[in-house]
């Protein structure tokens, strides 16, 4: 009998239904005997285009790849165990020999001479596709480290790009919500906060407790330190980027792989994917959100591809651009530095009430075993209805739970789960609870230009995407990706679920019961006073 596949192999005969023959792309054949440089290959979208140019594009000559020292780890030793992720199983399996073509570059984007030694440095310059995606994407970092990685590390590569002679494109990944602001945002530069040379001088002669003073006043209607410094770096690129081969892309919030290397992958739990998880384990029961807004998610598979393509349009008119710059340099600046608003509302768009159900269906058939409670999430519309779930769904359940625990002996833990949920759906209340416009034509005369083989291999166009099919896989990756459990393990979810079913709706029915009988007993004692 033939041994039953695991959960990744079957994800990777699915994904591999998507190859086609490349002997018609263009692309791959413009990558041949390229040098690529990519910063923030550690992260989320920089470990999918690492693993998607070596796979779709095998000619490259070279491959950069930025990486710090972090918690005792050598650059070496982070990468070697990014390599052992089962995201690179398929490339693995294709291109045996692709390390050989994989150098890394120790650096730190934080640092003023982006920790590059001059050994390295010198390196490098022989770069001719430069992939710009290191950032720190986290809504609560302080200012100073947000500006110095987002902006001051953007505004170095942009001047060390200008020496590598033999520069194809430079490609910046930003986020549709760098200047979420404005409720219409179209593919182009808008005003920024502020200028980035007097965000830099702030930063150098400001301490770090007058920074973090001034930081209410510094972000005005931004949100967040993160859309406050990509809006920033996107002046920095409009200024610095002069004479490059310069695009900026970008994405939305983006969430698990549809299709590539293998559907349904994600490592982190920002965003989105974060609403999924804490619903689905059955710690988030609310959320700020009216039902019928726009989702607005984007694959990170298609956002990967979305910006390759870019990179191959972006050298093909390079020198059509650059020429528009100095035969007028009061050109539109979007006329020499396209900008691509990688989104799904204007295409393909789903709602939150939708997405969130059909994670709800699905979710159900391959619940966890590290699930916590029953699933329980309400959608509510109006911020004080939400607030008010908060302490009847979230704060007094922490603390029973947390009493209980401490009777038995073990450790409360629901209090500090709670807070950490409360801040994360604070952060994301902004994004949930609003609904944006975005202008996407870019994206559409991009996808026209690209041959009918590239758009096989490097699939973009979201019109494609099929969510209900898509979601189907979403749950189950974030199962086996992010809780690290097995699919072998799914009868004793189940088993836990029904349990949790049952408590569920015996404590629902005996609250309901108390209510009842607290209101009649009110109602009495008020009649009883006439």
């Amino acid at each position: 009998m033939a041994q039953k596949k695991t959960y990744i192999e079957e994800m990777l005969d699915m994904s591999d239904r998507s190859d086609t023959d490349n002997s018609k792309s263009e692309i791959p054949q413009f990558f041949a005997g390229s040098n690529v440089l990519i910063t923030g290959a550690s992260g989320f979208l920089g470990i999918l285009l690492v693993e998607k140019l070596l796979r779709c594009c095998p000619d490259i000559k070279k491959m950069y790849v930025l990486m710090r020292t972090k918690k005792e780890k050598s650059p070496e030793e982070r990468f070697k165990e990014h390599f052992n992720s089962p995201v690179y199983d398929k490339l693995k399996e294709d291109r045996p020999n692709f390390n050989s073509k994989v150098i890394m570059i120790e650096a730190d984007v934080s640092k003023l001479d982006l920790g590059l030694s001059p050994e390295n440095r010198k390196r490098i310059l022989d770069t001719n596709i430069f992939f710009h995606g290191a950032a720190t994407v986290r809504f609560n970092e302080p200012i100073r480290p947000a500006v110095n990685i987002n902006v001051r590390g953007t505004k170095q590569f942009l001047l060390l790009a200008k020496e590598m002679l033999n520069l194809k494109a430079f490609i910046y990944v930003s986020t549709a919500y760098s200047h979420c602001v404005k409720e219409f945002i179209e593919e182009k530069f808008y005003p920024p906060p502020i200028d980035t040379e007097k965000m830099l001088t702030l930063l150098d002669i400001l301490d770090d407790e007058q920074m973090e003073q001034l930081t209410p006043v510094l972000l005005g209607k931004w949100p967040n330190t993160y859309t406050y410094t990509k809006a920033i770096a996107e002046n920095a690129v409009l200024q610095y980027g002069t004479g490059l081969p310069i695009c900026i892309v970008r994405p939305s919030i983006i969430i698990s792989t549809a299709k590539e290397p293998i559907p349904g992958w994600i490592n982190n739990v920002y965003g989105a994917a974060g609403v999924v998880m804490g619903a689905a384990i059955g710690l988030l029961r609310t959320l700020h959100c009216p039902p019928e807004n726009v989702a607005e998610l984007v694959p990170a598979d298609y956002v990967i591809s979305n910006l390759i393509v870019a990179s191959w349009d972006t050298a093909k008119r390079k020198n059509t651009l650059l020429s528009i710059e100095n035969a007028n340099p009061e050109v539109p600046a979007t006329e020499r530095i396209p900008i691509y608003n990688y989104v799904s509302i204007c295409q393909n768009p789903i709602t939150w009430e939708r997405f969130l159900n059909l994670n709800k269906i699905y979710g159900m058939q391959v619940v966890s075993t590290h699930v916590i409670w029953y699933y329980m999430l309400v959608l509510n519309r109006y911020k004080f209805m939400h607030d008010i779930c908060v302490i009847f769904l979230h704060l007094i359940p922490s603390i029973i739970g947390d009493t209980l625990l401490f009777l038995i002996g073990r450790k409360p833990m629901l209090r500090e789960a709670y807070r950490k949920i409360n801040k994360f759906n604070s952060a994301i209340s902004y994004f949930s609870s609003q609904q944006w416009r975005f202008c996407n034509e870019a994206v559409i005369r991009l996808w026209e230009r690209t041959n009918p083989a590239d758009r096989q291999m490097f699939d973009f166009n979201i019109d494609n995407l099929e969510w209900e099919s898509y979601l189907k896989h979403m749950i189950p990756g974030m199962r086996v990706y992010l809780v690290n459990d097995p699919m072998e393990t799914l009868e004793q979810g189940r088993a836990k679920y029904r349990k949790l079913k049952i408590a569920h709706y015996t404590l629902i029915t005996v609250l309901s019961i108390l209510l009842i009988w607290g209101i009649l007993s009110l109602m009495i004692r008020i009649i009883s006073l006439f």
